[in-house]
Formats: C-alpha cells, structure tokens, sequence
C-alpha cells in the first residue's frame, strides 16, 4: 500500500501532525502500537473500565474522536519492527504483516523512562514512574500496598497522588531536588496557570493524607529475597550524589522510580540524521528546522522523540510537522502553510519556558551516576553491571558500540533502549564526553517481534522446491 505520508506514534504529537497533514488534503497512515490514540499522557483506559474525569481524561478522549471523524487511516495495535527505504514501514497487527510506503515519514515515537540503577533495583516490586502512570490510567491498579515514590519531576506528583486516588498508601516521597528547585523554577512554571493549578491539586492531596515528602533524597538500594520488602532512602546533595546524613528504611511492597525520560530517537537514527547531545533534551536529538524537518529530506520528527519537551509543546510541534508535511508535498501554497503555521508556533513560544522548567528537573545528574556501585547491574537483559562497562573501558572499547562489542551491554530484548543513557554516562566519564561515545547503532527489528507473527500463515510445506535436475 502507499500512501502520502506515514506517521509513526498516536500520542500528543503523532496524532496532531496526522490530523493537520489529513485536513490539509494528504492520504496519511498513522501507526501506534497501542490499541488507543493518546500515547502515555493521554492514555486510554482499558475497555470496559469507567475512569473519573480529569484534565488528561478529557484531553486524550477529544483526540481520539477527532482522529475517529477524521480521514486518517489508523492503524492501531501495530508493532512497527522496521523502517528503511524513502520510506517503507513494516507492522505486524492483528492481520499479520502489513507494508506500507510513502514519499514522507513523521517520527513522533515519544520517550521512554530513565531509571539510574542501585542495588535491587531489579527486584519485583519495582517499577517505573512512567510504568506506574499505565497501571493507574489504564487500569485503575495501584502498584503495591503501601509504595516509596522516588526519583525527580512532577510525575513523583502524579504517581502519589494517582496511588492514594486508588487507594493505597504513599510511605514517603523523596525527590532528588530541593524546595528551591521548585521555588527557582515557580516564575517559568507560573506561564502556564493551568498546569500550575493541577500540580497544586495534586500538592494538596499529597499533604491532606500527611505523605512524608523527603526533599534532596535518593534510593541507596532496594531489600528482599523474592521481591521488594524494604527501600533505603539517603540524603543528596545539589549535584544528586549522596552526601551525609542518616538513612531511613521503610518496609514497603512497592517502589515507583524514575529519574526523568529519554527520546525515543531510534528512527532517526537509523536514517542517520544529524543529531546532536543535548542534556535537557534528554540525551541525542536530531537537529531540525523549526517547522520540524531533519536534514534528510521527506524525514520528520517531532514531540518528545525529538527531545524532551512535554505534551503542551507536542501538541503545536506534531501540528506543525504535519503542516510543513503538507506544505513540502504541494498540499498547501507558502501563503496557506505560514498562515496555518502562525497558531502553533504561538504555542511553542509560549510553552517553551515552562517545558524547559520541567526539562531541567528532569535532567541526568552525572554525579548520580558516579555513585552506582561497580557490582550493579546496569543492563537488565545482559546482566552487565558497571565494573564491567569500566573494565571493558580498561580493554580499550571507547564508543557505544565498542561497549556492546565487548560486554554485549544493549543486545537484549530493550536493544539499548533503557540502559543506553546511563552506560554512555558511565563510558563517557572515561573518555571525554558524550559526544565521543556516541550512542548504540540503530538496527531493526526496532521493536521484539515474534518469528511466528512475521510468518503468518506461511508454512514450511510452502517453500517452493525446484524439481531435480535430470541425471
């Protein structure tokens, strides 16, 4: 099948650039691998499962009817495992392998959670910040009895409040940064009331259940022997290495952790764009225009796959990239594009202080990272633990994919993608930066799929076999 333009991701970003793209007269196919529109802020819940209204309820439901009134062909509950070509996808569904092909490709992939190991981090019972906000909006399910909320950002605000909506217990909440973080960011995080007022909302329900909040605090480690019975707090300072103070332990079932997200880049770089580091952004982001155009022509990309921005800004940016999508493809003349153009670049303009307030709490603290206990693990698929990142260092791997060569650190089932930031941060205080390590090689299959799906109906007794030749 072809079509005028793919879009790749149905959260905030993808599902804008499509709509703008499809309005502007294009035959567009979007792609998302849940079964909804919304991506993770704006989730659907599961069928048949009545949520409360809130702002993100309300949000991700209008989306999706004006996906479903709208002429896009969404292809929803899809695995895109590769990308290539000028531009061939390929999806397994419900159907099995599906191809399409376009003169135009949109990435809006999103990002994926950062989580800097410490000992026990792998033990059930832990799980993502990130991971936590798909239980509680999906499926109204708390992560655990009685959790620790930990790590930094305003989902340590989400998550808590979401678990004493469903009932659990929040023991304590200890966020990276301090009350003056928070104070110092008030002014940019004040450009956007609304916002403002649903972190508030949530400040209060957290304080009227008396929720112990632990400023400058981090997990030195996760306790158990089949699964998570105890979490160990300890002071931090600025920098976010632990510093002096007493330890507090609490007996818990659950622990919610996440420090900040990663783009999820992969797709531009396998088309190996122009990409640039960017710690705000959230690591390496490929260098656009400002409507969104990478340096290879007919590529896109935009949201937080194209560095941390939020969902405010991925919103204006995903309409925008339709929009200049439509514009490169002779839909819209430069009067109608700079016209259409004029409201979301008003957006961005006004998102941005606010978006890099909260970028900025997100951020890797490299000092967090040089605490990480040499026996950690590091990548969960390989079982590779820092001493051997560093060791591998000492036998002369010097990038990214040198690392992988020598420890097989990024070949497991997540390919590099929740292990790749904090191995490059452990590689780079060796060589010199992040720049000179680099990042792993994008290859497909982007995503695990099953050598069953990608076979279909097709059967051995299908393989077609010349006859013998003649004696």
């Amino acid at each position: 099948m072809t079509c005028d333009l793919i879009v790749l991701g149905a959260g905030p970003a993808g599902a804008n650039a499509a709509l703008a793209a499809s309005e502007a007269g294009l035959k567009v196919v979007l792609f998302d691998q849940q079964p909804e529109a919304g991506g993770q802020v704006w989730r659907a819940p599961s069928p048949g499962l009545a949520v409360p209204p809130s702002p993100e309820a309300e949000s991700g439901g209008a989306l999706r009817a004006r996906l479903a009134a709208s002429a896009v062909d969404r292809r929803f509950g899809r695995t895109v495992w590769s990308v290539g070509g000028r531009f061939r996808v390929d999806a397994v569904g419900p159907a099995g392998n599906e191809t399409v092909e376009a003169p135009r490709l949109i990435a809006a992939t999103g990002a994926h959670e950062r989580v800097v190991p410490f000992p026990g981090w792998t033990l059930p019972g832990v799980i993502g910040l990130a991971a936590a906000t798909v239980l509680l909006k999906s499926h109204r399910a708390s992560p655990g009895r009685r959790v620790v909320v930990a790590g930094c950002g305003p989902l340590l605000a989400v998550v808590a409040a979401g678990i004493l909506k469903e009932g659990g217990t929040v023991a304590a909440i200890a966020d990276l940064s301090g009350p003056q973080d928070w104070l110092g960011a008030l002014p940019a995080l004040s450009t956007q009331p609304r916002l403002l007022a649903r972190g508030a909302g949530w400040a209060l329900k957290i304080g009227a259940a008396r929720v112990p909040v632990l400023f400058r605090h981090g997990v030195r480690a996760a306790e158990g022997e089949e699964a998570l019975a105890r979490v160990r707090l300890a002071p931090v300072d600025a920098a976010g290495a632990f510093a002096a103070g007493a330890e507090r332990v609490l007996e818990v079932d659950g622990l919610c952790v996440g420090h900040g997200l990663v783009p999820g880049a992969e797709v531009t770089r396998l088309f190996r764009v122009e990409q640039g580091f960017d710690r705000r952004r959230g690591g390496f982001v490929p260098r656009l225009d400002e409507d969104g155009r990478t340096s290879l022509h007919g590529l896109y990309a935009c949201g937080d796959g194209a560095g941390l921005r939020g969902a405010m800004v991925a919103e204006a940016a995903g309409r925008l990239a339709g929009l200049a999508a439509a514009h490169d493809a002779g839909a819209l003349d430069a009067s109608a594009f700079q016209s259409a153009a004029a409201t979301p670049r008003a957006a961005l303009a006004r998102a941005h202080a606010f978006s890099d307030a909260m970028a900025d709490m997100m951020a890797l603290r490299p000092a967090q990272v040089a605490a990480i206990p040499p026996d950690t693990v590091i990548c969960r698929c390989e079982d590779v633990t820092r001493a051997e990142i560093e060791a591998a260092h000492g036998d002369g791997a010097r990038d990214m994919n040198q690392l992988k060569h020598f420890t097989r650190c990024g070949m497991g089932p997540c390919q590099g993608r929740f292990c790749g930031d904090v191995a490059a941060e452990l590689l780079a205080a060796k060589v010199g930066s992040r720049e000179a390590v680099g990042t792993f090689t994008a290859r497909p299959p982007l995503r695990p799929v099953a050598l069953a799906d990608l076979l279909g109906a097709f059967d051995y007794s299908d393989i077609p076999i010349p006859a013998p030749a003649p004696l």
